[in-house]
């Protein structure tokens, strides 16, 4: 079996990540074009996470500071300035992260997620399995019924205002996030920080979603695949597990995209040089004898 170069991965990933000098991101045109380019990438760096992420493609590879003038912290600009007006999806959409989506893939993503029906009723469907949480079912309900609301004035609508709610409050965000039933577009000046997101239903916002993927007739089996893809052209090699695990898929899904990937050629099977415990899958142009 063909091992995994480690010169070579660096060197593809700090290409498709951005971090080699002369490739950083110098504006928000080129932050998305970074994303569409990948197709998705997180917001920023997370321990345990292998994907591309705006800070580093603008920071390099160094540490996110706590200084509010570090240069680096405009991505909080572009990303603030892009809420809402349809250049990418912005949310907590991978692995709980904060992730942004090229829209054209987002219809893969989208085409994975539990809004199959009208979105008005599924979510009623889910909370009588046992499949969302009340918490979810009254923020998600407050937004349906009122329109956007600021996360203080969500919080009076869905009655989780108290001190007590907060934890209960930001998992019912979280999860209506991870479903895509919910993303903040906007920024409005109100709580102590005069900060604070502004969300809406996906399915308004964005209407065209499930019009598209419905016309487009995208399975699951072919949205895992488009999302392997992408994935792996630009983490350049990884494991089935870690992927499955990012994803939130089942392994036995996941096998079935990595077969899909070996058939068409894109990765084949791989050892890792230093991490030899469990096999590993990796674009060809990475490996050696």
């Amino acid at each position: 079996m063909l091992t995994i170069s480690l010169s070579r991965l660096h060197e593809y990933r700090a290409h498709t990540y951005r971090t080699a000098p002369g490739l950083r991101l110098a504006s928000v045109e080129d932050a998305v074009h970074f994303v569409n380019q990948r197709g998705f990438v997180l917001f920023w760096p997370n321990k345990g996470v292998e994907l591309p992420n705006l800070w580093a493609a603008v920071a390099g590879e160094r540490p996110v500071p706590n200084e509010h003038d570090d240069p680096a912290h405009v991505t909080w600009g572009w990303k603030d300035e892009l809420l809402g007006l349809k250049r990418w999806y912005y949310g907590r959409v991978i692995k709980h992260r904060n992730a942004m989506i090229s829209l054209e893939v987002m219809l893969y993503f989208y085409a994975l997620s539990p809004n199959y029906g009208e979105p008005e009723e599924d979510y009623l469907f889910q909370y009588e399995q046992g499949q969302l949480r009340p918490e979810a079912k009254w923020v998600f309900e407050a937004l349906l019924h009122e329109g956007p609301l600021d996360t203080l004035s969500l919080r009076k609508a869905a009655h989780l205002s108290s001190n007590t709610s907060d934890g209960r409050f930001n998992r019912a965000i979280d999860d209506l996030q991870m479903e895509f039933k919910i993303l903040p577009i906007g920024i409005a000046p109100v709580g102590p920080w005069r900060y604070a997101f502004i969300y809406e239903c996906t399915h308004r916002h964005h209407p065209e979603l499930f019009t598209q993927v419905t016309d487009r007739a995208i399975s699951e089996s072919m949205a895992r695949q488009k999302i392997a893809e992408l994935y792996f052209n630009s983490v350049g090699a990884a494991r089935l597990s870690e992927m499955a695990h990012l994803f939130l898929w089942r392994l036995s899904d996941a096998q079935k995209v990595i077969e899909a990937l070996l058939a068409s050629g894109l990765i084949r099977p791989a050892v890792h040089p230093q991490l030899k415990k469990e096999e590993w899958f990796a674009l060809p142009n990475i490996l050696e004898d």
